[in-house]
């Protein structure tokens, strides 16, 4: 996937509160990303079937469909980044929301420069990642730790050579922490490896290595592969 004029990128904002959802929409199209809308889960999951989305933002409380809802239905099916929209009081749902698949929140009330942010953010990295490793080149990147393994040119993960899906931003964690086995991240250095932006936001690195650990070990609450080292970081352990 090569990267893309804004004007060529697709952003899905799902907002049940009107005013919301317009201003958001102007903030967009002033950067000129061309902007769909949709006032609740249902709406957007459809608005997906009709248009090519590279980014979706998702308010956590909507009528007939949550935003938690409709983004655990819309990771069956696609991988773009999914920014969601919270308030303070919904923190439960919020962490919720980075277990089944979202990749970012935003609180309310924020500015739109900080909104931007986010988004132009989750675009390059997203980029990045579908970005395969080139036409003509045969070396494939393969971690294998015990029983897991990891291919970096194929985007396929695998625990005792079953299958496993990862979202985007777990796929990149793990593919770091695999590539450097031993060693400890701390969650500012996985955050400015994985975004390539300075460290904000911090706490979503232990929802993800969280739901990583869900996916990869057979006791989370005794991991094998993915280990805290307290006050310091995350490490995978070799094996």
């Amino acid at each position: 996937m090569e990267p893309l004029k804004n004007a060529e990128y697709h952003i899905l904002v799902v907002e049940d509160d009107k005013e919301i959802r317009d201003g958001i929409e102007i903030f967009l199209k002033s950067q000129g990303y061309q902007v769909h809308k949709a006032a609740d889960g249902i709406e957007g999951l459809e608005e997906m079937e009709k248009n090519e989305i590279h980014l979706a933002i998702v308010d956590i409380m909507m009528p007939r469909m949550d935003g938690v809802t409709m983004t655990m239905r819309l990771r069956e099916k696609y991988d773009f980044p999914v920014i969601m929209l919270s308030a303070k009081s919904e923190e439960t749902d919020k962490v919720i929301g980075l277990n089944i698949g979202a990749d970012d929140y935003v609180t309310k009330p924020f500015t739109p420069l900080e909104l931007m942010a986010r988004v132009n953010s989750q675009l390059r990295r997203y980029v990045r990642f579908t970005n395969k490793n080139g036409a003509g080149v045969k070396t494939e990147r393969v971690y294998v730790i015990g029983g897991l393994e990891l291919n970096e040119d194929t985007m396929e993960f695998t625990v005792d050579g079953n299958p496993v899906k990862l979202t985007p931003i777990e796929f990149k964690i793990l593919a770091l922490l695999m590539r450097n086995a031993g060693r400890v991240f701390s969650s500012e250095e996985i955050y400015e490896r994985v975004w390539n932006e300075k460290a904000i936001n911090t706490d979503t690195i232990m929802v993800h290595v969280r739901n990583i650990r869900d996916k990869i070990e057979i006791n989370p609450k005794e991991p094998k592969y993915l280990k805290v080292v307290w006050g310091v970081g995350y490490k995978i352990e070799k094996q």
